[in-house]
């Protein structure tokens, strides 16, 4: 019932690498559905939820009650697994190549015969996800509520991953970025026109210390009960009404460091705060009082994400929040560079 489809695909030095990955194929009809986290490989809350749910999926093929098709990749990335420096996981961008292991995926996929080992990676993974209709990518923020990222064309139909979840906001994108997994996977089906009862989206499981036994059962949980109220499960699913907020990603406010400095936070993860108010003070140079920097949010919304570390480099995301209006920074792409 369940198989191993794992990958190798070439490291940096040429060995070969692993990719850890299961398949549950029930025989019977339903949708396919393809679950990974790690892509970003220093984003760790993803693995340990499908650590926690694969078991419970086994299970539930074992009782006969698995419908479809369900391939998990609890840690996608080997290359950004390897990339310790100083004690510290760098997972975000490929150091041979200095791009971001989220980016690029559909000239990768496109390429008959990919150049370099990172998009013959990114060709590889998006070859598990290629016939899916439900595809989830985990990943973290620095700091930050639950959120989903989701298409357009998969809203509002996708509250339902939302309410699962828990999710407190959900990110609604539109237009091209830089081709990220979401929009790899997405690009055929909006060409096509067939988005009815299929849905992408990249899930941001809180924090990147948000790392827990009891977040990871309550995210797996959720991402079950998600999976029977698609019809994957043939068990019972009670969704709760969603109480989130959604938000056009053009409304959404980001705003920088001005300075390297001490930063300060002013208010919490999920406060509202109001257009003008300070959220938190950046003091460039300590000891002297003149040096600070009061941040002030655009426009009222919620704190969504910010910035994890208290040194912060000028020019760095210091967070990010809802807003009612368009920002009037926003031009296009995805939400972080």
């Amino acid at each position: 019932m369940i198989e191993d489809v794992s990958l190798n695909i070439p490291g940096d030095s040429g060995a070969r690498l692993r990719v850890p990955a299961w398949r549950l194929d029930s025989g019977k009809p339903g949708p396919r559905v393809h679950l990974q986290a790690g892509v970003h490989a220093d984003e760790i809350a993803g693995m340990l939820v499908l650590h926690k749910l694969l078991p419970r999926l086994v299970q539930a093929a074992d009782n006969g009650l698995l419908r479809g098709c369900v391939t998990v990749v609890p840690q996608a990335n080997p290359l950004g697994i390897g990339q310790f420096r100083h004690g510290r996981i760098l997972g975000r961008v490929h150091e041979s190549s200095s791009r971001n292991f989220n980016r690029g995926f559909i000239a990768s996929a496109t390429q008959a015969r990919p150049v370099g080992n990172l998009a013959v990676w990114q060709k590889a993974l998006a070859g598990l996800a290629a016939d899916a209709d439900i595809v989830l990518d985990l990943h973290t923020d620095d700091e930050a509520l639950q959120y989903v990222y989701l298409h357009q064309c998969f809203w509002p139909a996708g509250q339902d991953l939302a309410a699962a979840l828990g999710a407190e906001v959900a990110i609604i994108w539109e237009g091209d970025g830089d081709g990220a997994f979401e929009e790899m996977v997405i690009a055929p089906w909006l060409a096509e026109g067939r988005v009815e009862g299929r849905l992408v989206s990249t899930v941001e499981l809180r924090g990147q210390g948000d790392v827990s036994d009891a977040l990871a059962q309550q995210d797996a949980d959720g991402l079950y009960t998600f999976l029977c109220g698609r019809g994957v499960v043939a068990e019972p699913a009670q969704l709760p009404v969603w109480q989130g907020t959604a938000v056009p990603i053009g409304h959404m406010e980001t705003v920088f460091a001005p300075t390297a400095g001490v930063l300060v936070f002013e208010r919490e993860l999920g406060d509202a705060v109001q257009a003008g108010e300070c959220f938190a003070r950046v003091i460039a140079i300590p000891g002297d009082p003149s040096s600070e920097h009061r941040l002030l949010a655009p426009q009222a919304g919620l704190m969504v994400t910010r910035y994890r570390d208290r040194l912060v480099p000028e020019g760095a995301i210091v967070a990010k929040f809802t807003g009612l209006l368009p920002s009037s920074t926003w031009t296009s792409g995805p939400l972080d560079p």
